[in-house]
């Protein structure tokens, strides 16, 4: 805990990490609530909004050199009812301040997040990082603090009158509409996303752009479905370049697993260290599709240590998985993660030289002092050659190395670990782990972590009225649930459901649809992101596009169609349809901003083929890893004991009863289902038709 020795301010209350990081701050933080935000009303009095996350490094730079200073917190005291925000428990204010900020900076906008606001809630002023003195082409943050207390003091009118303006386009850019859509969403629509990745495609390294680069998760699985679908190899080619580039790279983690937020070059090379659960929940999904798109075993190993990874260290004892592991460690940046020629010498001994070279580990690192982020550029062939070899042992030789290094590694200080639960990030994790189950070749270790998970979360995330919860922490489930909860977190169940013939999952799934349409519709069929009655912010966002993560309306829509196969219900296909209405003209006018919306339009437009086992032991497992073989992300493959009857059981699972020996399955389209099938071979013929 850092601060003025003894100090202990509000936060040291919160169940937050990040909130609690800054528990002995001498700034008097509040968090967000009735008491600062009455405090402000009544010494009308600006507020000063800080908001970050836990795993953020820049955050914990600006903590240290600000945060920490006692006559920058004596000044903020002074001048500001002084509040702290976890952008990740609050997804709903982050949303909103961060759209104000890219409108008063020009696009640019990120954590720390730091905004001025009026005793009403309305941004007046807003950045991101400032230093504590002039630098960088920045004002000090001291500086910075007088003069917004200034301009608000004297100059009111003109402050008030800039907020309210903002404030309205901020509820305009939250709730996107462009007039003049088709209603639909098309297959040509559909077409132009790709498309449009294609023309921005670096086709060296993989992804779109330069520096810095994301994983551009959402965007991959749909250039696996054009090529699935129309035969686009382009797009397989594309998808597949960006993939092997990230796993090179140091942004992938060579030793343990795990994919950090971001690269800060162009190569994937230098990461930003931290890694975040929504991210690799994402990735272990489309690098399970991948494999079984192109039978690339490198894309299945790097499912299968994502996995491992979630296993080791993002699992907690009750079965939901953590947030984020940090950057930082001993107050560096990638301390935990970096190498020098040195350290793998004390390791590896008469292996180090061959370890440098696998890696990429240099006198004059890549990163910073000296030190090297792993990477994996140098081809097997090519090692092989060099160090006289085979490229099977080069293979023995890589093993044993990344083995001992994990192992010298593991000794280290490890970054803080932010140990909430959420909901949201949860349910992402589940639809991954049950994707690489399925298609990865992962079987059971990803099926029960995600089996565990999705118990949890229905065990412990939801209210005695039913009411969902966005966030567990603490040994306790607090703050109502986003629009994100519910569908990422039905999204899994529903596949999970499938994957397991438990239909718990199923039911789990269809109440959080329910519960989306009777608390978050708006008038034309899409999705708010808060509760109608959940707290009352200057406005109630409904943002589609996509971010770090896929658009909860895009998701909705994914499973609102699953849940119409399920069912047999089309008033389920309805509601997804009228999301396609509803953002049709902005998703037409600039569909690369709405991948995820395209993936669920796609599947809107498939011929969907649906197929029932039915049946336990071993001839039901084989008749599952039949339908599971292959890239088919139109088929929908359901289990199911086959000895479930009433009112309780879906429409698809009515009369799908085990063969004479133990397992049949059913492949159906639409509402009519060919006659069942009992061995392997058939099954395999009457899918290719």
């Amino acid at each position: 805990m850092s601060g003025t020795e003894g100090h202990m301010n509000r936060l040291a209350k919160e169940t937050s990490p990040y909130l609690r990081q800054h528990a002995g701050n001498p700034v008097d933080w509040f968090p967000w609530g009735p008491e600062a935000l009455e405090l402000s009303r009544s010494l009308d009095k600006p507020i000063f909004l800080s908001i970050g996350y836990s795993a953020c490094h820049w955050c914990h730079v600006m903590e240290h050199e600000s945060f920490e200073n006692p006559e920058i917190a004596k000044l903020l005291n002074s001048l500001f009812v002084n509040i702290k925000v976890d952008r990740e428990e609050r997804p709903d204010i982050d949303a909103i301040y961060m759209q104000a900020v890219l409108f008063m900076n020009e696009g640019q906008g990120g954590w720390p997040m730091s905004v001025f606001l009026t005793p009403d809630l309305k941004p007046f002023f807003g950045g991101t990082y400032f230093p504590p003195v002039d630098r960088y082409g920045r004002p000090g943050f001291g500086t910075l603090a007088r003069a917004v207390a200034d301009a608000y003091a004297k100059r009111r009118n003109e402050i008030e009158e800039t907020a309210t303006e903002l404030t309205q386009a901020i509820g305009r850019a939250t709730r996107l509409r462009v007039a003049g859509g088709s209603g639909v969403i098309s297959r040509e629509t559909i077409a132009r996303c790709v498309s449009e990745f294609g023309a921005r495609f670096d086709s060296r390294w993989g992804g779109t752009g330069g520096a810095p680069k994301f994983p551009p998760s959402s965007s991959l699985s749909l250039l696996l479905r054009a090529w699935r679908a129309h035969g686009n190899e382009d797009a397989l080619a594309m998808a597949g370049v960006t993939l092997q580039r990230m796993i090179e790279g140091g942004m992938y983690d060579q030793l343990g697993g795990g994919f950090s937020r971001y690269s800060v070059d162009e190569k994937w090379e230098i990461p930003h260290f931290e890694k975040m659960l929504y991210d690799n929940a994402q990735l272990i999904g489309v690098y399970s599709e991948a494999f079984a798109a192109t039978g690339t075993e490198e894309f299945r190993r790097i499912a299968t240590e994502i996995c491992e990874y979630t296993r080791r260290e993002m699992t907690s004892p009750e079965g939901g998985f953590y947030s984020s592991q940090d950057a930082d460690s001993e107050g560096e940046e990638g301390k935990f993660f970096a190498w020098t020629p040195d350290q793998l010498r004390a390791v590896l001994g008469e292996d180090a030289a061959f370890a440098m070279r696998a890696y990429g580990v240099t006198p004059e690192g890549n990163f910073e002092h000296g030190t090297s982020a792993l990477t994996r550029r140098v081809p097997p062939p090519t090692l092989a050659a060099e160090f006289s070899t085979t490229t099977s042992h080069v293979a023995e030789i890589l093993e044993s190395c990344r083995a001992r290094l994990f192992a010298a590694r593991e000794q280290r200080i490890k970054p803080h670990r932010d140990e909430k639960i959420l909901t949201a990030w949860n349910g992402l994790m589940i639809t991954g782990l049950v994707r690489a189950s399925r298609l990865g070749g992962l079987g059971r270790d990803a099926l029960d972590l995600a089996s565990n998970a999705a118990d949890f979360s229905l065990s412990q995330m939801f209210d005695a009225a039913g009411r969902l919860h966005a966030v567990y922490g603490q040994g306790r489930a607090m703050l109502q649930a986003y629009l994100d909860c519910h569908v990422f977190l039905a999204q899994g169940l529903l596949e999970l459901a499938g994957a397991t013939g438990n239909l718990k999952y199923f039911w789990g799934a269809r109440r959080l649809m329910e519960l989306i349409l009777e608390y978050f519709a708006d008038a034309d069929g899409a999705f708010f992101f808060t509760a109608s009655d959940h707290e009352r912010l200057i406005v109630r966002g409904q943002d589609p596009t996509d971010h770090a993560i896929p658009s909860g309306n895009s998701v909705a829509a994914t499973v609102l169609l699953w849940m119409s196969e399920w069912t047999g219900d089309d008033l389920w296909r309805k509601r997804a349809e009228d999301i396609f209405k509803a953002f049709s003209g902005v998703a037409e006018k600039y569909p690369s901003a709405f991948a995820s919306l395209m993936l669920a339009a796609d599947l809107a437009h498939a011929d969907i083929q649906t197929v029932v086992v039915s049946g336990n032991g071993a001839l039901a497992d084989e008749l599952y890893a039949v339908c599971n073989q292959g890239f088919h992300p139109y088929r929908l493959i359901l289990r199911t004991s086959g000895t479930e009857a009433g009112d309780h059981v879906p429409a698809i699972l009515h009369g799908k009863a085990p063969g004479p020996d133990g397992a049949a399955a059913y492949v159906c389209r639409g509402r009519t289902c060919q006659a069942p099938v009992f061995d392997a071979g058939r099954l395999r013929a009457a899918l290719a038709r």
